[in-house]
Formats: structure tokens, C-alpha cells, sequence
């Protein structure tokens, strides 16, 4: 996710899996989600309903604007929890539902100034609930030149492009790919192929997992292009 993000489950069981932590909410709960992360979202129906969510997008620019507005200033980097269950309160409920009509009429054009007054809205809102949540919310610092190889070990299981392991590590795409070098002595994209291969095949001999079943989760975007690679990578298709 690019950017900071508030959800509220409005029915069903929303999960959120990153490398380091795991989060779930059902009806009526929320989650605020901090921006630059990786993650697996499940989205469960329960009970025969449809599941149903709301998220609102807290892009960076607004977020800087209500800070001038609020004379808001942070001068330290956030070090806290990247994801933050925000607890239900008559004001934060109000708010989404005075939400609902925009989503339910979405083929009604809504002018830019009233969905920026409902952002607006939402983080004055947390503001007033959670005091605290002004760093987490306003630090604008770039991010930090993290740990590439934690990250790597970490992440790479994730189908995104080179180019964003690099702007989720805090480096230029240059950068990043000489930093790479430096720490797994081959380039980012042949790394990532022959790190998804071994793990795959580790799961395939000593868990049983089935080639069908982890393709997906280790970066494959389909079964034959993950035969192929398995095979040229260990001289047997996965099967075998």
C-alpha cells in the first residue's frame, strides 16, 4: 500500500498478513494501515452476508495540507506500530455512515472538494479520538534506508516489480540494485527467481505442499510458467 489507509468491516472478516504481524476485523471494527507496506488481504464473508468494507485513502498531499491547515509540525521519524486497531466510537461511526449514500450512489458525480472535506473530516476525527496518532500520521520524512537483506529474506514472495522493492527500502532503483549486488552477488530479478524456486521446492519435499497450492503465494502468476522455471531451475518438473 502507497499510502495510509483507514478500513472499516462493515460485515464480514477482513485479514491483513505482512511479514511481521498479522491483523483481522469483523463487523464494526477498524484498522488504520500505515503506508509503504507489503501485505496479503483476505476477505472472508460470514453468516451469509455479503462482506462488505470501507476504506478511506489517506494520501500524502492531503494529509500535508491539513497539517499547514492545523499548524501541525513533527519533527521526529515514527517509529511505532506500522498498523493500528483504532477503537469504535460514537463520532468514528458517524462518520461512516454519513459515507454510506457517496458509496451506494457512486454513479453520482461527487465534486473533488466534498470528498476532500470527508477526508478531511476522517482524520480530524482520529485526531480528537487518538491524540497520539499525530506522528504516525504526519511524519513526511522519506523513507529510511532499511535493511535491504531483512527486507528481501522477508518480502520476496510478493509479485510486485524491482522498482518497488527499491522505493520500499528507501533507495533509487540504481541504488537498490547496487546494494543488492553488494549483499546477494547477483542481480534482484535472478535472486528473486532462484530464492522463490528453493523455497518452493523446500515446501514441495518437507511439507507436502502441493505445486497447485503454493505457486501463487511464492510471486507465480500461473502454474505452467512455475512448471517450466522449476524444471530449468532443478532439472524435474514440480511434480516429480
Amino acid at each position: 500500500m502507497n499510502h495510509t489507509t483507514l478500513v472499516l468491516q462493515v460485515s464480514g472478516h477482513f485479514g491483513m498478513e505482512t511479514a511481521t504481524e498479522r491483523f483481522s476485523i469483523g463487523a464494526g471494527e477498524m484498522l488504520l494501515i500505515r503506508r509503504n507496506q507489503l501485505g496479503e488481504l483476505t476477505k472472508t464473508p460470514l453468516n451469509g452476508e455479503a462482506y462488505q468494507t470501507i476504506i478511506i485513502c489517506l494520501y500524502e498531499d492531503l494529509l500535508r495540507q491539513i497539517a499547514l491547515e492545523e499548524q501541525i509540525e513533527i519533527k521526529e521519524k515514527y517509529t511505532g506500530p506500522s498498523n493500528i486497531s483504532i477503537s469504535g466510537n460514537d463520532f468514528l461511526h458517524s462518520f461512516f455512515q454519513s459515507v454510506i449514500p457517496y458509496i451506494r450512489h457512486s454513479e453520482e458525480k461527487i465534486t473533488n472538494a466534498v470528498g476532500i472535506l470527508k477526508v478531511k473530516e476522517a482524520v480530524l476525527l482520529l485526531l480528537h479520538t487518538m491524540p497520539e496518532l499525530k506522528r504516525f500520521l504526519f511524519d513526511f520524512s522519506e523513507p529510511y534506508k532499511m535493511d535491504l537483506e531483512k527486507f528481501m529474506l522477508n518480502n520476496f514472495h510478493f509479485n510486485i516489480p524491482v522498482e518497488k522493492f527499491a522505493q520500499l527500502t528507501g533507495r533509487s532503483l540504481a541504488g537498490f540494485k547496487r546494494d543488492f549486488r553488494k549483499i546477494f552477488d547477483m542481480s534482484p530479478r535472478h535472486w528473486l527467481q532462484v530464492k522463490r524456486l528453493t523455497e518452493a521446492r523446500y515446501l514441495i519435499e518437507k511439507k507436502n505442499r502441493k505445486p497447485s497450492e503454493i505457486y501463487i503465494e511464492l510471486g507465480f502468476e500461473n502454474l505452467s510458467h512455475f512448471s517450466r522455471s522449476f524444471k530449468k531451475q532443478f532439472g524435474k518438473s514440480p511434480t516429480a
